[in-house]
């Protein structure tokens, strides 16, 4: 085997790109250097003055996180791929004998940004960016809201009734590593399905309750361009309505119409709504005990076109980057759900950019 040499990496890299490599199109499209001030920011590196190692660059790392979202690696998985792929170490910026940061320094890197509540910032920061690249919130919002698994825990009863209560359980008081590995903010809750067809052709009369734990993402996306301008995260038993008064509304959207299914109808929404200058397209619900009718289930239809679209973004979201929360703890869990947010934007970004390119 002869030794590999410089253009022998370059005509690799050449492959990679005529093969079509997400991490260089984002490298050409995305200015990750917008990110510095906020990312210096939260982190507060000292200037170095008192000797040791010098930090990895934080764009660099926040580059790194973008890699973690996209392919939903662990922290050990991503720096072992990194050492690996040369995809990685191009949009990354590193040679064969650079330095790539371990699995721990990863995790104490995402861990400051957590602590430091820097995600919303990340996050607006984006938004900045697409909207002076002319993608305004334009032609009213839509809002959905779904569930993100997590590592299921195993608590007693007593345990499970503390949780909800806000309070610790006596026994884990004194046992702080089993305290680290007890998420706290997770909660179970039950996701209805569609029943399947059964064998002999007949449907079952009831639809199928699935218990689920985990979190809940709440996103807003604009109707025009099907980004996600305004996000929330909660626990998985939160109810989605009331989620719309806590922020997920954009004031900044050129329209006024929301469009939403009925988990988000209540008479506290709508009189919201019709006070901060909104226009209700919000599904309507189903009279109890009697059926729904003919004009209200046409009505509902047509809605459904329109609001179906946000139920793309979630489905993306799951398929393309395998959202799974991994950590513990709902500050983490936001950590996670804003990356994933911030990373949809940025592909869809992509794919704009790419239609305006061949129009």
């Amino acid at each position: 085997m002869k030794q590999p040499g410089f253009f022998d990496v370059e005509e690799r890299l050449a492959r990679l790109s005529g093969l079509g490599d997400q991490l260089e199109a984002f490298s050409r499209s995305v200015d990750f250097e917008v990110f510095r001030p906020d990312l210096e920011l939260a982190l507060a590196y000292s200037d170095g003055s008192k000797g040791g190692r010098l930090p990895f660059d934080p764009v660099l790392m926040f580059k790194i996180l973008v890699i973690q979202t996209l392919n939903n690696l662990s922290d050990e998985r991503t720096e072992y791929l990194i050492n690996d792929r040369l995809s990685f170490m191009r949009f990354l910026g590193l040679g064969l004998s650079d330095r790539v940061p371990d699995a721990k320094t990863v995790w104490l890197f995402r861990e400051r940004l957590t602590q430091a509540g820097a995600i919303e910032r990340l996050f607006d920061r984006f938004d900045a960016t697409l909207r002076n690249a002319g993608y305004l919130p334009m032609s009213d919002q839509i809002l959905d809201a779904t569930l993100v698994a997590a590592p299921k825990q195993r608590n007693t009863k007593a345990e499970k009734a503390d949780l909800r209560a806000g309070r610790i359980p006596e026994d884990w008081q004194d046992k702080p590593a089993k305290m680290s590995h007890k998420d706290r903010h997770a909660r179970w809750t039950l996701k209805f399905t569609k029943a399947k067809r059964q064998d002999d052709g007949s449907m079952p009369s009831t639809d199928l309750a699935i218990p689920f734990f985990g979190y809940k993402s709440h996103v807003s996306i604009d109707r025009k361009f099907r980004f996600i301008r305004k996000w929330k995260t909660t626990d998985a038993a939160a109810s989605d309505g009331a989620r719309l008064r806590e922020g997920l509304l954009d004031k900044t959207n050129t329209a006024s119409t929301v469009w939403a299914d009925t988990a988000y109808r209540s008479k506290a929404n709508e009189d919201f709504m019709d006070k901060e200058g909104f226009v209700s397209k919000v599904h309507r619900k189903k009279p109890h005990l009697k059926p729904m009718p003919r004009h209200i289930q046409r009505s509902n239809a047509g809605k459904s076109v329109i609001r179906s679209r946000v139920e793309h973004v979630v489905a993306d979201q799951k398929s393309q980057t395998g959202l799974f929360i991994r950590t513990v703890g709902i500050i983490r869990a936001i950590m996670r759900i804003g990356l994933a947010n911030i990373v949809y934007n940025m592909r869809r970004f992509l794919f704009l950019e790419r239609l305006n390119a061949s129009a």
